[in-house]
């Protein structure tokens, strides 16, 4: 929908459902406080819809912002079926900068609902633009409210486990707290928004929170917690993910290699490599600079009767820039390093352009999936 300040804007296609629904049930309060204007209450409720979601971009917008003033890279936003979000890909530095990014949106959300609240002040009640600026001004207390909840996914559960994380001095302790937090207010949503509605708190009156109604807020209750409980449940996974990172070492990862000429049969080539204790080969000029790295998959579909026949050259992958990576790289930079440039093989090179050895795409994920099944 736009880059504003670089980062892309995209609508999922959940959010037009959404909008649906907020039409629908909007419209239906439009007939009971405007019954003149008939069918025209759609196209009102629908410009609602598109405004309400217009406000969840500012609240996203906030915590870019705040992430780009704090030289965090931001993937994307994105508005889905319950409001937004921001995709940051690297996490904050401190607790105490975490705890700013996480609260810069309910705070801008707050703002918004003043800024419709003195608008509101300014036109006549009972008319379209003071239904219209009331359910903004109460649409955006709702959002600042329901994201100050001290649970995660939640911004409230973000600002949790920045206080956490500033009083233990470890964020995975943060995240651990703000989680469980999170999963007992999924809890907490599925059982208690039912029973808030029928008891007549959130504004009806118990004896019409029935039939079709009390299935709508059941539903509701429980897309909430699902959407809630799935979220702090990827917040640890990604903890994890961060805290075991840095055990991914392009030099431990790094299979020994041969350098072989462009004309080897590959049977010498495995012959080589086999004597050097070594599970890669690396094809080379005769001045022994690199070309190309023979695919392992490659070798294992040449029958062994065939292998005199079949120079390594017919087997390898010509290298390109992206092919080569550094001994020196591991976690976040080793993972866009690879992510950059796909491929199964790597060249692993030192800082001086020697030849390391070979980094196989598969031995990286073994590690990662390894390193991910280790408890914290």
């Amino acid at each position: 929908m736009g880059r504003p300040f670089g980062v892309p804007v995209y609508v999922a296609p959940s959010w037009f459902l959404v909008a649906a629904l907020i039409t629908w049930v909007f419209g239906g309060q439009l007939d009971r406080v405007l019954p003149e204007l008939g069918a025209l209450r759609y196209l009102v409720a629908l410009f609602f819809a598109v405004a309400f979601y217009g406000s969840v971009l500012v609240h996203e917008l906030a915590h870019t912002i705040a992430a780009l003033r704090y030289k965090l890279p931001v993937r994307r936003i994105q508005l889905q079926f319950f409001g937004g979000v921001s995709e940051i890909e690297k996490e904050s530095e401190t607790p105490g900068r975490e705890f700013v990014l996480a609260f810069v949106g309910p705070l801008l959300s707050l703002i918004l609902a003043g800024v419709f609240y003195v608008a509101l002040l300014a036109v006549e009640p009972g008319t379209v633009p003071g239904v219209l600026l009331a359910g903004l001004m109460i649409s955006n207390l709702i959002v600042a409210a329901f994201n100050l909840l001290p649970g995660l996914p939640l911004d409230g559960g973000r600002m949790l486990r920045a206080v956490v994380w500033k009083i233990t001095g470890k964020p995975m302790s943060g995240t651990i707290a703000a989680a469980w937090v999170g999963r007992a207010l999924a809890v907490s949503v599925l059982i208690g928004l039912p029973l808030l509605t029928q008891s007549g708190m959130l504004g009806s009156a118990a004896e019409d929170s029935v039939g079709m109604d009390t299935v709508l807020d059941a539903l509701l209750a429980a897309i909430l917690a699902a959407i809630i409980w799935t979220g702090a449940g990827n917040s640890l996974r990604m903890a994890r993910l961060r805290e075991h990172l840095p055990e991914l070492q392009a030099r431990a990862l790094t299979r020994r290699a041969v350098p072989v000429e462009t004309d080897t049969p590959l049977s010498e080539a495995l012959r080589r490599a086999n004597e050097a204790g070594a599970r890669a080969l690396v094809v080379v000029d005769p001045d022994g600079e690199p070309l190309s790295l023979v695919r392992e998959a490659a070798i294992v579909g040449v029958p062994e009767h065939r292998r005199p026949w079949v120079a390594v050259s017919v087997l390898a992958q010509d290298l390109t820039d992206g092919m080569r990576v550094s001994a020196e790289l591991a976690g976040e930079e080793l993972l866009d390093a690879l992510r950059a440039a796909p491929a199964t093989e790597y060249l692993v090179v030192e800082e001086s352009g020697e030849i390391y050895g070979v980094l196989s795409a598969a031995d990286v994920e073994r590690a990662f999936v390894k390193a991910m099944a280790r408890p914290s």
